[in-house]
């Protein structure tokens, strides 16, 4: 955490946002919670503009996925597999099932993956590489990441500008961990809700047309 904080403030904000969101949607464990939610806490105090901090980590977060997906597209899944599960992989704290278990959070929903995956711990920097095994068209995987990732860095944005009026900077990485935590409880359960009302409605819909 102090690693990243250190990177932003030499670097500059906006594009080592863009670079280590960019980094966050390949395969490298770059923690969104920690690049996001502190620009917009120094957004709040007028250093950084809150919107551009979202668009550049949403920029990042599009062309990170494009690699993952262009990548599985052209190199297939055994490919992926042996990647995984070598030293490399290892490194980047990748291994076989996470991959599994993208593949299978993909194959249960759909393109739609690509959208609600970004919400979703582990899957998130992981969700394009089934997009491009699948030979998802490709302006519906942009389309669905840019939604996803805009959406899950504007969640993380309005964090880091609640946080400034309540948290001084030195306690700041404590309270993003804390806090991200009952965030993702809540996106999870919104997922599953919003999941099960699709569920029911197309099953009603369904039902409508066989009575029909």
């Amino acid at each position: 955490m102090n690693f990243i904080t250190n990177i932003l403030n030499t670097l500059g904000w906006y594009p080592t946002i863009f670079f280590l969101m960019l980094l966050e949607s390949t395969v490298v464990p770059v923690p969104s919670e920690f690049v996001v939610t502190p620009a917009a806490y120094h957004a709040a105090s007028g250093s950084l503009n809150v919107f551009l901090v979202i668009l550049f980590a949403t920029l990042g977060a599009d062309i990170g996925a494009s690699i993952n997906y262009f990548v599985a597209l052209y190199v297939g899944r055994p490919v992926i597999y042996k990647f995984a599960n070598s030293k490399w992989g290892k490194m980047c704290l990748l291994n076989q099932e996470k991959v599994e278990k993208s593949e299978k959070y993909f194959d249960d929903h759909g393109i739609a993956a690509t959208l609600t995956g970004r919400f979703v711990p582990v899957i998130r920097h992981l969700i394009s590489i089934p997009a491009g095994l699948a030979r998802m068209h490709y302006g519906k995987f942009l389309l669905f990441t840019t939604i996803g990732a805009g959406g899950w860095h504007s969640v993380l944005a309005l964090l880091g500008w609640y946080l400034h009026a309540i948290v001084p900077e030195d306690q700041l990485n404590d309270k993003i961990s804390e806090y991200a935590e009952y965030i993702k409880f809540a996106i999870l359960g919104l997922i599953v809700v919003a999941i099960v009302y699709f569920v029911i409605k197309r099953k009603l819909n369904h039902k409508q047309e066989k009575s029909a």
